[in-house]
């Protein structure tokens, strides 16, 4: 067998091994879909008929839960950022990574297994929260073609936030540090498009609102749902995803080298 070969091999045990702890400890992915769940119940009843007056025709929805629910499906698709970072930090505190350094497999298997194993996760969790948000009156208008540019998006925006993610568990130093990291990745969103458009932010909240990473993801999202205007969102929000996945897998690569090198 050829080497690539074992790699993939060896990348399929490790995916296993990942979804299997996933069902034998299923209360980490619980409460990643919960938290997007109760988001979308708050700001959908207890916000929406304050917020949504004034976004329905500036956003060209008719009804609050239009627009709010691209934005949390975003909120869900990075919220699996944390169950990477703490299975990763939690392998490398108890030895484990140690271990399988020690071991006849591929390098690159831990990390793949680790990667591919959340965004399976993370994408069950995605579906589950659209679920919501259709039992909750959300109406997309999207077809066949525009569903699966829009899957392909979060697929890509799971995978840039899942490198940077088993990144930072490698990093940390406890698990509970690598709980707290990712927090920033999850919130971001707020300061951008997902709740209200960022034209009615202070100036300075909206120049950083239109030009973080999230907002050009999010209104590319909610076009290709709803039909509403994409204009340049779509290539920055590629060349965004593209560039997170790049920092976040050179430097995961790079720290886990580096405690192979120190481990010797």
């Amino acid at each position: 067998m050829s080497t690539p070969s074992y790699a993939v091999t060896d990348s399929l045990t490790m995916l296993r091994r990942n979804l299997k702890h996933a069902q034998r400890y299923p209360s980490m992915t619980v409460s990643v879909v919960a938290l997007p769940v109760m988001m979308l119940l708050v700001f959908n009843y207890v916000f929406g008929g304050a917020l949504g007056s004034g976004i329905g025709t500036a956003a060209g929805t008719t009804d609050y839960i239009d627009y709010v629910a691209p934005g949390i499906i975003l909120m869900a698709a990075t919220s699996g950022a944390l169950v990477t970072a703490v299975g990763v930090c939690v392998d490398k505190t108890e030895g484990i990574v140690n271990r399988f350094r020690t071991m006849p497999i591929s390098r690159a298997s831990f990390l793949t297994g680790h990667v591919v194993g959340s965004v399976i996760q993370t994408l069950v969790s995605v579906a589950l929260v659209i679920g919501v948000a259709l039992l909750m009156g959300f109406r997309p208008s999207a077809t066949p073609v525009e569903w699966i540019a829009a899957a392909g998006l979060l697929v890509l925006l799971i995978l840039a936030l899942t490198w940077l993610s088993a990144a930072i568990g490698l990093v940390a130093k406890t698990p509970e540090t690598a709980s707290n990291m990712p927090l920033p990745l999850q919130f971001l969103p707020f300061v951008g498009s997902a709740i209200v458009p960022p034209e009615s932010m202070p100036t300075g909240v909206r120049w950083f609102a239109e030009y973080q990473p999230f907002t050009p993801i999010i209104e590319t999202l909610r076009g290709l749902l709803m039909g509403t205007e994409i204009g340049g969102s779509a290539p920055a929000a590629l060349a965004w995803c593209a560039g997170l996945t790049l920092v976040g897998y050179l430097w995961a690569r790079a720290v886990f080298r580096r405690g192979a090198t120190a481990s010797k």
